[in-house]
């Protein structure tokens, strides 16, 4: 049955006057991490805080108009909200002294357009189902913090991801609730003529429309875009922004077509021309194809010169280690939605077109790959940690033949957490007693966390005890309801009340469950495991919770495992599995537990960032070395399970690494958290203590962001400047110049390589090295010619290979040309060197770009 058509209004809270600021505040969510805000809301209904979630938009319309008459003569609240809108006003006012502003002056307009499908930013707004959207929304608060001109773009969906809960077979169950937007923390934006402001991107025989929202998240804007409008008349299209990682390959290409081409246009639609777009995933992609049209339609472009301008300002962040984690979408379904918009939009071939998203572009039955495309069109491609660029070098090394890995053109800027979010109440105070206001405003400072090291170990210890007194309470509370829900008898809800001791260590073990994550190494060996649990003068216990994938069994099956296990008389009280996990778990969890629990198998985990935010409230990380924790382990911040080995059997790695994880608890973990003097476990604190100090100044997203700044977004923005200047003259200059040597570089061929060399010599003498080189008609100032020189493995490669650049001796005649270095070797061994050349222009990112290369031989 057709709806019936209806009109529709708004009807928002009656507020007395003197509490009409709750309605700004409540708008921005600068709340949702400074604790003064939230305490008003608190203070204004802790029942109803809680009920919606907390909400403070929807709470402000539930609210009774006899409380809000009441607290409105409360001069002590009234004092509470003025101070919090001080706060407010002063954080969105002081923008001059602010870390960009210092570093590259106030801007007017956001030069950078942050993309991401998902957003965590809180609780209350659930269009994120994990990291990656946790991440983002990191990234935009601290965006904020630091004055960074930027925007966000994503969607707005109607249901978002799932809500777990789990059946009596312990089995995971999905359910899903509409957002009701006008309760949520948005804005919708509108024309001059009042009209809500919509785009539209061309579908098979329609357009499909969507409307912008806006989030404010303090002095940074998030649009979203939503299709759930009557403009759209086909049901399908009005559920493009339905569910978040819901439905087929056929939604996900058009989810990522609204994304990528929908938010380009609504940005212009909003009168914002950035100058930079960082892509946060591949999902986005399609906005540098968008970015390419609008050059060639505004500015008569070619699309090649159009290409080199929009690769100019766009950097792609890539967070997926595993080959399947990428999309890929078939030929068919690329056809079905971008023949015309490759052919008369973009005037390509269809082949040209698909090659910008293939592997290998001669392969006309390969999918289209979303991350192939966001390397192509970008200028800087990273991973999310160290090992994670070395795992993505190793990964895409097929898009440049011939290069060696080491200089494959993805570089990494390790993840951080936005601290003031994930810290706890407590530990700001603790934090600013001893530390200062400066962790607050330059949380980089390493400076700044080498005085935690002076913190009174039992006042920290006191403070994290009474942390994990509210964790043990809380865990009481949701697995009493979660039993309630599965009609679980009164003996049973019982049980509730006692699992787990609030004196006893707790592991915490929360994420995505995801079989490469081996959530279960630890119950590997039950009976062992038990002996670690029940030990009656050092007790241990384990709290999990994280959700599957919908369509992820055998993640349902771990999850299953760990319930069943709980079930068993011995694990009882011992183990606990928390539904639903969100942000809010998540608080609770990396606030309150001893130790965070991380096992995933290497190199599978791009960075991780649930252990940093445990880290920063002075939980202590126990974790194989993989992602984040490769490059942040020590033996005084915590413990590493392995020391990184790989193993061919999957089985056996799990063997050697539970028993290792075993060993680790048994041997040190255990007895270190129950060496006490007094209460206190003095070597314990200890590590605390240096974890915070070790750890909280690099790992955080304030240090990630004015590295995405300094390294890419100003560098981007020069650059592009420079390219488009005198009508994009540059562009075209350097389109000309590829076009050439793709054309013509076959022609190049290295003849001969000769060196003064004898058998040995000495470390550190200079040799000169020689080489003739046919060039055919390029020119030699269009070229790099260097000696490539490094240490020979069993196997004859250089490993790793150190260039040198050549320089013209001698012309020769006939196009060839005699190029010589002087170069030496620092270390001893067996070396070796051979000849290559590389492309050369000045407005090359780096000579890797376009993957030409010619190696001697």
């Amino acid at each position: 049955m057709k709806p019936r058509p209806i009109r529709t209004f708004s009807v928002i809270p009656s507020l007395p006057e003197a509490l009409m600021p709750l309605w700004r505040l409540a708008h921005n969510l600068r709340w949702a991490w400074k604790h003064d805000a939230i305490e008003l809301f608190i203070r204004l209904d802790s029942e109803l805080w809680e009920r919606t979630n907390h909400n403070p938009v929807r709470m402000l319309g539930m609210i009774s108009q006899e409380r809000l008459e009441k607290v409105a003569s409360d001069v002590g609240f009234l004092a509470h909200l003025e101070r919090a809108t001080a706060y407010l006003d002063e954080y969105m006012e002081q923008t001059g002294t602010a870390w960009f502003d210092r570093k590259y002056g106030q801007q007017e307009a956001p030069i950078i357009a942050y993309f991401s499908l998902e957003f965590g930013l809180t609780e209350s707004l659930t269009i994120f189902a994990g990291g990656l959207g946790v991440l983002a929304g990191d990234h935009l608060k601290s965006s904020s913090d630091l004055n960074v001109p930027l925007v966000g773009v994503g969607l707005l969906y109607q249901q978002g991801y799932f809500l777990q809960y789990l059946n009596q077979a312990g089995w995971q169950q999905e359910a899903y609730e509409d957002n009701h937007f006008d309760n949520l923390p948005l804005m919708l934006e509108r024309g001059p003529d009042g009209e809500p402001l919509v785009v539209d991107v061309q579908l098979p025989g329609r357009k499909v429309f969507a409307q912008i929202w806006r989030v404010q998240v303090g002095r940074v804007p998030l649009y979203l875009l939503d299709t759930n409008t009557p403009l759209n008349s086909r049901p399908q299209d009005r559920d493009i922004t339905d569910q978040l990682y819901g439905g087929d390959q056929d939604l996900r290409v058009k989810q990522e077509i609204l994304l990528g081409i929908g938010g380009y246009r609504a940005l212009r639609a909003l009168g914002l021309l950035p100058v930079v777009y960082h892509m946060n995933e591949g999902h986005s992609a399609f906005l540098a194809l968008e970015h390419i049209r609008k050059l060639i339609l505004d500015h008569g472009l070619s699309f090649a010169a159009a290409r080199e301008a929009a690769a100019a300002s766009c950097v792609f962040t890539t967070h997926t280690p595993v080959p399947a984690g990428h999309d890929r979408f078939p030929p068919h379904l690329m056809q079905h939605y971008f023949h015309d918009y490759a052919t008369q939009e973009l005037a390509l071939s269809w082949h040209d077109f698909m090659a910008l998203g293939r592997e290998n572009p001669f392969d006309v039955n390969e999918p289209f790959c979303m991350t192939v495309l966001a390397i192509r069109l970008s200028s800087n491609t990273n991973g999310v940690s160290a090992l994670h660029g070395e795992v993505s070098r190793q990964m895409w090394q097929g898009l440049w033949p011939g290069v060696p890995q080491q200089e494959i053109p993805i570089s990494h800027v390790t993840n951080g957490v936005h601290i003031l979010s994930w810290i706890s109440r407590d530990m700001k105070v603790l934090y600013d007693r001893y530390l200062g206001p400066r962790w607050r405003e330059e949380p980089g400072d390493p400076e700044v966390w080498k005085l935690a090291m002076d913190m009174p170990a039992d006042e920290l210890w006191r403070t994290h005890e009474r942390r994990r007194e509210r964790l043990v309470g809380i865990t009481r509370q949701r697995l009493e309801r979660q039993l309630e829900q599965r009609g679980a008898l009164l003996s049973d809800l019982s049980i509730a009340e006692e699992v787990l001791d609030p004196e006893a260590l707790t592991i915490g073990l929360a994420r995505r469950f995801a079989t490469y994550k081996r959530a279960t190494l630890i119950m590997h060996d039950p009976d062992r495991l038990d002996r670690i649990l029940n030990n009656p003068d050092r007790p241990v216990q384990i709290i999990f919770s994280g959700k599957a994938h919908p369509k992820d069994d055998p993640g349902k099956a771990m999850i299953q495992k760990i319930v069943d296990l709980s079930r068993q008389e011995r694990f009882r009280n011992r183990i606990v599995f928390l539904e639903d996990y969100d942000m809010i778990v998540a608080r609770y969890l990396v606030q309150g537990c001893d130790v965070w629990l991380n096992t995933p198998s290497r190199p599978r985990e791009a960075s991780g960032t649930s252990g940093m935010k445990a880290a920063a409230n002075g939980v202590l990380n126990m974790s194989t070395l993989d992602g984040w924790w490769a490059e942040a382990y020590h033996r005084e911040v915590g413990w590493a399970i392995g020391r990184g080995e790989t193993y061919n059997d999957p089985d056996y790695q799990d063997r050697v690494e539970a028993e290792a994880l075993y060993d680790l608890l048994e041997r040190d973990v255990v007895p270190t958290f129950y060496d006490r003097v007094g209460r206190v476990p003095r070597r314990w604190v200890e590590l605390m203590k240096a974890s915070i100090a070790d750890l909280s100044y690099f790992f955080n997203t304030n240090r990630m962001v004015a590295e995405y700044t300094d390294r890419f977004y100003v560098p981007l923005a020069l650059r592009y400047h420079q390219l488009a200047a005198d009508d994009f003259a540059r562009a075209k200059d350097l389109a000309a110049w590829r076009e050439r040597l793709l054309r013509d570089w076959a022609q190049i061929r290295v003849d001969s390589v000769n060196g003064e060399l004898p058998a040995q010599i000495p470390v550190g003498q200079t040799f000169t090295t020689h080489a003739e080189v046919y060039l055919g008609v390029i020119r030699p100032e269009d070229v790099r010619v260097e000696v490539y020189l490094g240490l020979v493995n069993p196997n004859g490669e250089l490993v790793p290979g150190r260039p040198v650049a050549m320089r013209v001796s001698k012309e020769l005649g006939g196009q060839r040309y005699l190029y010589e270095a002087d170069a030496q070797c620092s270390m001893s061994g067996l070396h070796g060197y051979t000849v290559r050349v590389l492309p050369y222009h000045e407005d090359l990112v780096t000579p890797i770009q376009h993957g030409l290369i010619r190696w001697a031989g």
